[in-house]
């Protein structure tokens, strides 16, 4: 069973979406020094021409936002890249690295339309590997009657960084959905 919204409502235009993608931003973990000692990052998630970001946490290369981005999904073979970024005040921002999330096994179990099984059952394990951008192995979850699936990202085109997600599908109402 998964939550149901309205796009309008989250402040999204109104498309033709298969549903909404909720991604909690964590925190970042060791992440590039861009200006003298630290680094001021804040997160960028796009998929196609959406673009939603985080607040910037100043001066820290440990941050947490703890904060929930959501983007509605039209086609699940569009790239979700998630990009971080050094806030600069004078001169353009920083780039801290990308990553994609890759939301195909999380949406193959939601496939299976599970419902009656027990909190905290592991519906699927995904490895880390250089396609996935998974800096360790991440686990797809049933939990208080929803799927979510927890990643650390590694971070690409940058000498260090990672960043700790979760993602939950949420139901467009008056749509055929993804899992129906």
């Amino acid at each position: 069973m998964t939550e149901e919204y309205s796009l309008e409502a989250l402040g999204l235009p109104s498309m033709d979406a298969l549903g909404l993608l909720r991604i909690r931003v964590r925190r970042g973990i060791n992440l590039a020094v861009r200006d003298t000692r630290t680094s001021d990052p804040y997160v960028v998630v796009e998929c196609g021409s959406l673009r939603v970001k985080t607040s910037v946490v100043k001066d820290n290369c440990n941050p947490v936002w703890d904060e929930d981005l959501t983007i509605y999904i039209k086609d699940v073979d569009c790239p979700i890249i998630l990009s971080v970024y050094d806030k600069d005040t004078f001169t353009g921002d920083d780039v801290m690295g990308n990553a994609q999330i890759d939301i195909k096994p999380y949406l193959e179990c939601l496939k299976m339309g599970l419902q009656s099984i027990p909190d905290g059952t592991v519906v699927r394990r995904v490895e880390a590997s250089r396609e996935n951008c998974l800096a360790e192995e991440s686990c797809v979850v049933w939990n208080k009657g929803k799927m979510t699936q927890q990643m650390i990202l590694r971070l690409r085109h940058v000498e260090c960084g990672e960043v700790d997600i979760q993602i939950e599908w949420l139901d467009v109402p008056a749509n055929e959905g993804f899992n129906k």
